[in-house]
């Protein structure tokens, strides 16, 4: 029976382990990156819009095929009166000019195939197919931009994360040597060596450390359910962050932002902008199409026709649009003027966000060394002023000041490091080729 036990107690714990297994994943800003353009639903709406764009033109490109229907008719007729004009050849008694008598017609059977080729419309059809080219491929980059936007996001995301379980370490680290010095200042305490208010400091300073790792490491769960809400995993998923964040290079190679995705995407839209005018103004023409056709009809007891062959040439025109089409083509006009506004302005506001990101990017670099510089002076004064402690030379106020200090110290290096990582993925943004760093 001990047995027994004992091995369900195994299969239970091998279980568990199995499942807490499962549920840590390691990742690293690479990967994050790749789930995310796969898996995210703002990334299968951008590929959805682009297919759609795509169905879009293909139904476009069928305006310019044939249209080919056939009908086929059925009807039971109910004592049709039936005015016969033809003479009859059947009778040769009847009186000359005389009409045959009605005869009994019950049944009518009809079938037709016709044909339609469109010729001519003004070069309509042509300027709607480049206008609903242009629009794909606008939006394709739309979908590009997407994509830019989404890893961006990821890469937010991931770094804020692994800010969090820094802050969540360098905290732990520090508790245990709070709780230590509060061990060590109740010994000193109890045989009369520390006043008690200078205990009660340093448990204190232990408690609020506590509280702040507890709210560190509820950030850290915050922010581990949103990354793996943003990258389609399950919510129960734990992020084991695999970045140390290297030094990136000091100076940056970027272009002036002229491959920014909404940038392309807003001239094709120009172009089709150019088409919609066109288009507009096809109306002025008449269309012009080729017509064929087949029909057979039989009326029972009465006529049958066959091989009724037809050709010919179709042409219409809506008088009105000589007066009304001139409001379409203004208002085509004016929607492309928006759009030629609109691409200056975006190209005005480009340069801005590249120049920015190129100078939070310096920043970076510049707060990355002091606060490298910060760390060690904080270590070297913790040490000092922990020497001067011990021999009596400074009080317990400025020994806490001195670790809080030093923690501080760390917590800004290792957000440092994070943030000139962020600022180097936010300067390929901004000039539009984040995503190729992942290719």
């Amino acid at each position: 029976m001990r047995i027994k036990y004992l091995l369900i107690l195994f299969l239970l714990v091998t279980a568990w382990s199995s499942l807490k297994a499962q549920e840590m994943q390691k990742l690293s800003i690479e990967k994050a990156v790749e789930i995310a353009l796969n898996n995210s639903d703002e990334a299968k709406l951008a590929d959805t819009k682009v297919r759609t764009a795509e169905n879009q033109l293909q139904s476009t490109k069928n305006l310019q095929y044939p249209d080919l229907s056939i009908s086929g008719q059925y009807q039971h007729l109910f004592k049709p009166d039936v005015d016969v004009k033809l003479f009859s050849n059947q009778n040769p008694d009847a009186a000359e000019g005389q009409a045959t008598a009605s005869p009994n017609v019950n049944q009518l059977l009809l079938g037709q195939a016709s044909l339609s080729v469109p010729v001519f419309s003004g070069f309509k059809i042509q300027n709607t197919i480049e206008a609903n080219e242009n629009n794909f491929k606008a939006v394709s980059f739309d979908a590009k931009e997407s994509k830019e936007q989404i890893a961006l996001t990821t890469i937010q995301n991931y770094i804020n994360l692994y800010k969090a379980q820094q802050t969540v370490e360098l905290f732990k680290e520090n508790l245990k040597s709070s709780q230590q010095r509060v061990k060590d200042f109740s010994a000193m305490e109890e045989n009369g060596l520390l006043a008690r208010n200078d205990l009660l400091k340093a448990k204190l300073q232990e408690a609020n450390v506590r509280l702040s790792l507890e709210e560190a490491q509820k950030q850290v769960k915050i922010l581990n359910y949103r990354l793996a809400i943003f990258l389609k995993q399950p919510r129960n998923t734990q992020f084991q962050i695999q970045e140390n964040f290297g030094l990136p290079p000091k100076e940056i190679a970027i272009n002036d932002g002229d491959a920014r995705p909404e940038l392309e995407a807003l001239r094709y839209r120009q172009q089709a902008s150019e088409n919609g005018i066109k288009v507009a103004k096809s109306n002025y023409y008449p269309s012009v199409s080729l017509l064929g056709g087949y029909i057979a009809a039989d009326i029972k007891n009465a006529i049958t026709v066959t091989n009724a062959m037809n050709i010919g040439m179709g042409l219409s025109y809506d008088l009105s649009n000589i007066f009304k089409n001139k409001s379409e083509v203004r208002k085509a006009k004016s929607k492309a003027e928006e759009v030629e506004y609109n691409l200056k302005i975006l190209d005005d506001q480009i340069n801005v966000e590249i120049e920015n990101a190129r100078q939070e990017y310096e920043l970076a670099q510049r707060k990355l060394d002091v606060f490298a510089e910060s760390e060690e002076q904080a270590i070297e004064n913790y040490r000092i002023v922990k020497d001067k402690y011990d021999n009596g030379l400074v009080d317990t106020n400025d020994l806490l000041e001195a670790d809080l200090q030093k923690l501080q110290s760390k917590i800004n290096l290792a957000y440092a490091k994070a943030n000139i990582t962020l600022m180097k993925y936010q300067l390929y943004k901004a000039e539009g080729t984040l995503t190729n760093q992942f290719k």
